[in-house]
């Protein structure tokens, strides 16, 4: 009877149909489990991959990689010895390279996920040892208002301070002049903030503006952001730093009168313009007043142009004390160039090779006439002597 049902023309399609069903079924199923298991295989590669581009390695000082590691394991030395961690068990403790993927594995998603953070922050981040270890154990990088501010003085060498003290592990700083107290307040802190490098906790975040030593307003603003910042001023011979100057304007400006012409009224040098600018700014004694009325005098700290180009070292010696850092940057991290007249450096945050600061770093300065010259000295030595007493430094300039 069983011969004839599946003799039968529909009970026999029947059954042909259901065993097709069936294999495409089991080749399906199977297809898609390899499929799913290649594919998930695949991201991992790429979620690995594109962690490890996001925090590629810049090649620094081995001091902020020697500073990272020591971070890294001692923070790893807290989890062994914590008892009952929600976020570290015994394995990860004894396998802490395993707790770091897990940790790399949960800082990638966190970043993609949250809505605090920039999409590109890990783009705009730089890759440094000290970034990449400190992800590891969690630390998330943030942009702050800055620490300190270097406010002057034009023409001292604020780009070499700068420059000098960003070889610090710990000190981070914004790149460009950002100018917020004087030219662009009203746009807010917010803006501001912005404008900073992300950091993370125990690192310094600094931002280098010339002109904010000379702009009257800038002391109130400065302190109502926040009237801890520590302050930087680098000062030299003001006759020296006019002509240097008058020498940067020249080269941007070639029907530029003579520096004689322009320092003295009337061409004649019984009186001092002090209405040109290269001439005012020398005046430092007038603005630092202004600076003392919203910060102690121990918030700010002088540093000498002609000392930092001689003995970098020392002044960057200096600057690390003031900003309770550890001395790291030291003389090994500087040469001088003869043919420049300017110290150089080995290497930097952004470059691992010898080089110097500019093609305007160290520029010839152009004749002056030693009547000029010893005129304006006459003329900035009482405003001199004030400024030593204000600050109970002796620079010596002539």
């Amino acid at each position: 009877m069983s011969i004839n049902w599946f003799n039968n023309l529909s009970n026999r399609s029947l059954v042909i149909t259901i065993l097709i069903c069936i294999s495409l079924i089991y080749v399906s199923y199977t297809f898609n489990s390899c499929l799913i298991t290649n594919l998930g295989r695949t991201l991992n590669k790429n979620s690995l991959k594109q962690f490890f581009i996001t925090t590629s390695l810049w090649s620094g000082d081995n001091m902020l990689v020697e500073n990272a590691t020591k971070l890294a394991v001692a923070n790893n030395n807290t989890t062994n010895f914590t008892n009952g961690s929600s976020n570290t068990s015994t394995k990860d403790s004894v396998h802490p390279h395993l707790h770091n993927n897990k940790l790399m594995a949960k800082k990638s998603g966190a970043q993609m996920n949250s809505s605090t953070t920039s999409a590109s922050a890990p783009r705009i981040l730089d890759g440094s040892p000290k970034y990449r270890l400190l992800r590891q154990q969690g630390s998330r990088p943030s942009r702050h208002l800055p620490d300190t501010l270097i406010i002057g003085v034009k023409k001292s060498g604020t780009r070499a301070l700068l420059e000098f003290i960003r070889l610090h592990p710990d000190v981070r700083a914004a790149g460009c002049e950002v100018h917020f107290f004087d030219r662009h307040y009203q746009k807010g802190l917010h803006w501001y903030r912005h404008h900073m490098p992300y950091t993370i906790e125990g690192q310094i975040t600094m931002e280098k503006t010339p002109s904010y030593f000379v702009t009257k307003e800038v002391p109130q603003r400065v302190h109502h952001m926040n009237a801890n910042t520590k302050l930087l001023v680098v000062v030299r011979d003001p006759v020296t730093r006019a002509i240097s100057d008058y020498t940067q304007a020249a080269s941007k400006k070639a029907d530029m009168k003579r520096f004689e012409d322009l320092a003295f009224v009337n061409g004649s040098y019984a009186v001092v313009d002090t209405n040109w600018g290269p001439v005012k700014i020398g005046i430092y004694s007038r603005y630092l007043e202004k600076w003392l009325h919203y910060f102690q005098l121990s918030q700010l700290l002088f540093i000498s142009g002609e000392r930092l180009i001689m003995d970098p070292a020392y002044e960057i010696g200096r600057v690390q004390d003031f900003l309770g850092l550890k001395r790291v940057v030291t003389e090994k991290h500087f040469y001088f160039n003869a043919t420049k007249g300017f110290p150089c450096l080995f290497k930097s945050e952004a470059r691992s090779t010898p080089h110097c600061l500019g093609k305007t770093k160290g520029r010839n300065h152009p004749h002056i006439e030693a009547a000029a010259i010893e005129r304006l000295r006459d003329f900035y030595r009482p405003f001199n002597n004030r400024f030593y007493e204000m600050t109970g430094i002796n620079f010596a300039w002539p």
